[in-house]
C-alpha cells in the first residue's frame, strides 16, 4: 500500500476498525445551485442516509414521500416503499446521462442516482482509496496559505460508480481530508473543486461533517461565488 495512504488510514480510525463495520448511517442536510440547474431544487430538510462500506451500495430517506426511500446501486436506481415495492426504477442508470450537459434537466431517478454515487464516495473517503482495483499515486504538493497539502491522486476502476475516474485527494499535516477535486461526468464532466471541514469522531472513525462543492477556475482554485453541492452530515453512526 502506498505509504502516505496508509499513515492517513491510521488517522482516521484505521482499517481494522473500519472493517469491523458493515454500514453507516448519517443525517445529511443538502443544497447548493447544481440541483436548481436540473430543475430539482433541494430543500433542506433534513434526511438520514445509509451506506454500505464494503459494496457499493445506498439509501436515503424520505425521498419524495414520507414512506419513500431510495436504493443505488452501480447498475440500478429505484425508488422504493419502505416495504420494498418498487415505485420506478432503472436499470444500466449511468448510460441515461448520455450526452448530458451541466443545465440538462434530471428527472426524479437522475437526482437519485447522483446522490446515491456521490455520497457513498463521501462516507466511504479515505477507505474507499484501499480498495481492490483502486490505483493512487502521490503527485505534486499544493501550497494553501501557509499549509502544505499533499495530493493522492486515484485511478478508479469501470466496476465503481464515482464522479469520475480519476480524481485528486488533498490532506493537512494532520492526515485529514482538506479538499477533493473531480468532474462530475455525469452534468457533462464540469470540473469541481469540494473543499472538506468539521472533523467529527463516530465509533473510532473520523470524517468530515462539511463538504462545499464549487465550480474550478484556470486556477484550480474554487470559483466561489458558484457553491454547485452543499452537504452538512450530522448523527453518524458507524454499525456491524
Amino acid at each position: 500500500m502506498n505509504e502516505l495512504l496508509a499513515r492517513i488510514l491510521e488517522a482516521h480510525g484505521g482499517r481494522d476498525r473500519w472493517n469491523g463495520y458493515n454500514k453507516v448511517e448519517a443525517t445529511i442536510v443538502s443544497g447548493g445551485g447544481l440541483f436548481a440547474l436540473k430543475g430539482a431544487p433541494q430543500d433542506s430538510t433534513p434526511r438520514r442516509m445509509t451506506v454500505w462500506l464494503h459494496e457499493e451500495r445506498s439509501s436515503v430517506v424520505p425521498y419524495g414521500a414520507p414512506d419513500q426511500r431510495t436504493m443505488f446501486t452501480p447498475d440500478r436506481i429505484a425508488i422504493e416503499k419502505l416495504d420494498g415495492r418498487v415505485v420506478a426504477e432503472r436499470r444500466a442508470p449511468k448510460d441515461s446521462f448520455a450526452g448530458h450537459q451541466m443545465s440538462t434537466p434530471w428527472d426524479a431517478l437522475d437526482r437519485a442516482y447522483f446522490n446515491g454515487e456521490a455520497v457513498w464516495t463521501y462516507l466511504t473517503t479515505p477507505f474507499l482509496l484501499a480498495r481492490d482495483g483502486v490505483r493512487v499515486e502521490e503527485t505534486q504538493a499544493w501550497q494553501e496559505g501557509q499549509e502544505t497539502w499533499r495530493v493522492l491522486r486515484a485511478y478508479f476502476p469501470g466496476s465503481i460508480e464515482t464522479h469520475n475516474q480519476i480524481q485528486d485527494f488533498f490532506f493537512g499535516e494532520d492526515l485529514m481530508l482538506r479538499r477533493h477535486d473531480y468532474r462530475v461526468n455525469i452534468a457533462g464532466g464540469f470540473k469541481a473543486v469540494q473543499m472538506t471541514s468539521d472533523y467529527v469522531e463516530a465509533n473510532g472513525i473520523r470524517l468530515p461533517s462539511k463538504r462545499r462543492a464549487y465550480t474550478r477556475g484556470s486556477d484550480r482554485r474554487p470559483i466561489l461565488e458558484m457553491l454547485m453541492v452543499a452537504i452538512d452530515f450530522s448523527e453518524v453512526q458507524f454499525q456491524k
